[in-house]
């Protein structure tokens, strides 16, 4: 406390001078040396709070009006400030409840400092007060029970420590002195120890007889010197122990038990019993083995408090039927009894059939013969009786066998033959079953890999196959693809194409069509015409790789696909060399809709490329004309007027329905007159009006020299048309152009296609000389009215044909519904 007022007093000081801090150290000793004084209190313990301690003001000498006034203060060590101080009294009462064995514990005497400080002046005074005890514990012990165990022999006068009982008091308060309850065979010895405790010994005064009496119960009393006095008590139990004299004895000298094999692991099978005649710990028993035959310590497990036998495991009835064991029942003594316990084992059902391949194929060719043996199977089943007696069976849908060899074996034959392309490999469950109960069954799964043969030729997934080539096509495109399959396997299976044949319309075949041996994949080796021929077959071939190899054929039909290649060509009027148009008559007197003449045209495509139309181009009075659309046939609109021109020039336009669409024009001129001298006076009359005008010779050496062009042209397409129908007779058969007693339509080309042609009869001779013309004009004509010679330049117009000087004769007709062109 002095040092605690040092330095509060000192720390406002800190920077003054040295003068200062020894000045106030001397008046510090001397208020310490004047007023410090020795106050001493004393209390008993477990006072209640605010209880009086003292008046620190009357024994301090200071008015009770000075305490607030000089600031008057009490502070107690510790954290728990037990008093307090009272300045209006001077008082210092209890604050907190004091506990003196909490605080002070076994120490003497037991003191609590406080210091009483006066701030004004400034005065220290240190107070004591003394906790006084007071009797409020009783002696325990540590323990409710004391348990002593003597054996029954042991000898009179042996002591036996017994637990000490604890009082917190100190000096009278605490423990004075043991009593013993009253009984025959014990006496208690009390001592002190050097540190002044007291301690009891329990001491044997008469012997102890373990079947007259087995327990002792004792009662201890532990007393202090308080006032009143208070005292704790324990039972004390003096348990006698018996001399181990008789040995344990079985209930049974022999144990019989008969158990199933599948009983589950810790069963009890036989219970054993012991009995001993000594009590306590001599007739505690313990079981246990003495002998373990047939690995008896595997199989069963006694319990060594019980004497129940278990099972450790699953018995086996197939391992041992019978187990003998010898048991025995000791004591904590070391006496023991032995017994016999005999386990028979049932057998049951709890063992499967076995199935064990003694021999397996591990392919079989397809062609094997029915009888062939696959597989030697061993079926065991190691239960007996019926539980062992086992049937072997396998699925009835299969095509094989199981037969009986002998005793337990088994063979797996084929029962017909078989087809390794419906199914290609076989998973034969074998089943084998007992006759127990409830029957156990084993199944064992055999593979069977069935060989292939090459027993299958190729087979196409078409008998016949079309191609169609678009003319004009590119080298080398695909046309079509053949595929053909063998269900054979491997190199059995593997297949080659190849066309059959090696000439076709008198080509190489390989100039036509080439083939990928591997894929089957057709490819043009030319750029084909559809107008040199239409179609084609080829025969292929699919031969797999077997030995020996096997093959099978197809045709395949291919078609040539028409293009818009060609344009319409005009047969009539033919072209004249000499560049004049063709010579048309039409009378002034014809009614509208009058036929002047027929364009006949065709068109060496087909189909819609050879659908043609006409139309006018130009003409000199356009009103005047018109021409069918579809058939090409040129009439008159109206009347012929006086101021119409003589001569008509007509340009027709040829149009194919193709995409695009190919043309051809016609130019051909119309003379309007009543009849051919007429013609020829308004053709000399014009010629004399122009200057370009020529003589008549001139016309008619270019008519006759156009006629016998186109006569020429005839007799060249025909003869080449029955050239190439004689040496394609197979393809060209509904492609050759024949123009005899053919009916007419609308269309013509090289696919029976027909040129439109005029249904009026009109016959034109014509020598080979250009020399000499007739025409002709039958009943119902629309073009020349009568028949009229024409004598100048040599020229004779008479009802006959004209022979020429080499004797032939160039005629061609044209009647109602027939064409028809002939030489003579």
């Amino acid at each position: 406390m002095y040092l605690v007022s040092y330095m509060t007093m000192s720390k406002p000081q800190r920077c003054g001078t040295l003068r200062k801090r020894i000045l106030l150290v001397c008046l510090i000793a001397i208020i310490w040396d004047t007023g410090f004084g020795q106050i001493r209190y004393s209390i008993p313990e477990e006072m209640e709070t605010g209880s009086f301690v003292g008046n620190i003001a009357k024994d301090l000498g200071l008015d009770t009006k000075q305490l607030l006034e000089r600031g008057v203060r009490i502070a107690s060590k510790g954290k728990t400030q037990y008093f307090a101080l009272n300045l209006q009294d001077g008082h210092i009462h209890i604050g907190e409840r004091i506990d003196r064995e909490e605080i002070c514990g076994q120490k003497f005497p037991c003191v609590l400092y406080l210091e009483v400080l006066v701030a004004n002046p400034i005065k220290l005074y240190r107070a004591e007060v003394e906790i006084q005890d007071i009797n409020d514990n009783i002696p325990r012990f540590p323990v409710q029970e004391i348990v002593l165990q003597i054996i029954e022999i042991t000898a009179t006068g042996a002591r036996f420590l017994l637990q000490e009982a604890q009082d917190p008091d100190v000096g009278i308060n605490s423990l004075q002195t043991y009593n013993l309850s009253k009984n025959q065979h014990f006496s208690l010895d009390v001592r002190t120890r050097v540190d002044g405790k007291k301690y009891a010994e329990l001491v044997l005064e008469k012997s102890l007889d373990r079947e007259a009496q087995s327990v002792h119960h004792l009662i201890l009393t532990g007393t202090d010197g308080g006032d009143p006095t208070r005292s704790g008590t324990v039972q004390i139990r003096v348990i006698v122990l018996d001399v181990n004299d008789n040995a344990p004895i079985f209930n049974q000298s022999i144990y019989k038990v008969s158990v199933l094999e599948n009983l589950p692991e810790g069963t009890v099978v036989v219970r054993t019993y012991a009995k001993d005649l000594d009590e306590g710990v001599n007739a505690h028993i313990s079981y246990s083995f003495i002998k373990t035959a047939n690995n008896v310590s595997h199989l069963f497990h006694i319990d060594s408090k019980s004497g129940e036998i278990s099972i450790l495991r699953n018995l086996d009835f197939e391992e041992a039927s019978v187990y003998e064991i010898e048991i025995q029942a000791s004591d904590a003594g070391g006496l023991s009894g032995r017994s016999k316990v005999v386990v028979e084992v049932i057998d049951v059902n709890d063992n499967a059939p076995e199935i064990t391949i003694q021999s397996l194929l591990s392919s079989l060719d397809e062609d094997s013969p029915s009888g062939t043996v696959i597989a030697l199977l061993n079926v065991q089943d190691p239960d007996s009786k019926n539980n062992g007696l086992v049937t072997c069976l396998i699925p009835e849908t299969l095509p094989f066998l199981l037969q009986t060899s002998f005793d337990n074996y088994y063979s797996l034959v084929t029962e017909s033959t078989i087809d390794r392309e419906q199914i290609s490999e076989y998973n034969i469950t074998v089943t084998a079953t007992d006759s127990g109960m409830p029957p156990l069954s084993t199944t064992k799964n055999i593979l069977l890999i069935i060989s292939d043969i090459n027993d299958n030729p190729p087979a196409f997934d078409q008998e016949s196959y079309t191609g169609y080539i678009m003319e004009n096509n590119s080298p080398g495109v695909l046309i079509c693809s053949v595929r053909a399959t063998d269900p054979d396997l491997a190199q059995n299976a593997k297949l080659s194409y190849s066309v059959i044949g090696s000439h076709t319309h008198g080509s190489l075949l390989s100039s036509y069509i080439s083939i990928n041996s591997n894929t089957g994949a057709l490819y043009a080796m030319r750029s084909f015409n559809y107008e040199e021929f239409r179609e084609f077959q080829i025969i292929i071939k699919a031969q797999d790789g077997g030995y020996p190899p096997l093959s099978s054929n197809a045709t395949v039909i291919f078609f040539i696909l028409d293009q818009n290649d060609n344009a319409p060509e005009i047969l009539y009027p033919s072209v004249p060399r000499d560049g004049s148009t063709g010579l048309e008559l039409a009378p002034r007197s014809s009614e509208p809709g009058y036929l002047v003449t027929k364009v006949v045209a065709v068109d060496a495509d087909s189909g819609q490329n050879a659908w043609l139309s006409y139309q006018l181009l130009r003409a000199t009075d356009p009103g005047l004309f018109t021409v069918g659309l579809h058939t090409g046939e040129i009439k008159t609109t109206r009347f012929f007027l006086e101021k119409d021109m003589f001569k008509q020039t007509l340009v027709i336009t040829v149009n194919d329905n193709g995409h695009p669409s190919l043309s051809t024009t016609a130019t051909l001129t119309v003379i309007v007159a009543e009849n051919i001298p007429e013609m020829l006076s308004d053709l000399s009359s014009l010629s004399a009006n122009t200057e370009t005008s020529s003589s008549l010779t001139l016309y008619l050496v270019i008519s006759l020299a156009s006629v016998s062009a186109l006569f020429f042209t005839f007799i060249i397409l025909l003869l080449a048309l029955k050239l190439c129908k004689w040496r394609n007779s197979q393809l060209l058969d509904s492609s050759s152009v024949n123009f005899n007693a053919e009916p007419t339509t609308q269309y013509m080309g090289i696919d029976g296609v027909r040129a439109f042609l005029q249904t009026y009869s009109q016959e034109v001779y014509l020598t080979t000389d250009s020399r000499k013309i007739q025409l002709k004009t039958e009943k119902n004509s629309n073009t020349l009215m009568d028949n009229q010679a024409l004598g100048k330049e040599g020229f004779s117009v008479n009802g006959q044909g004209f022979n020429s000087s080499k004797g032939k004769e160039v005629s061609l007709q044209v009647r109602r519904g027939v064409s028809r062109l002939r030489v003579e």
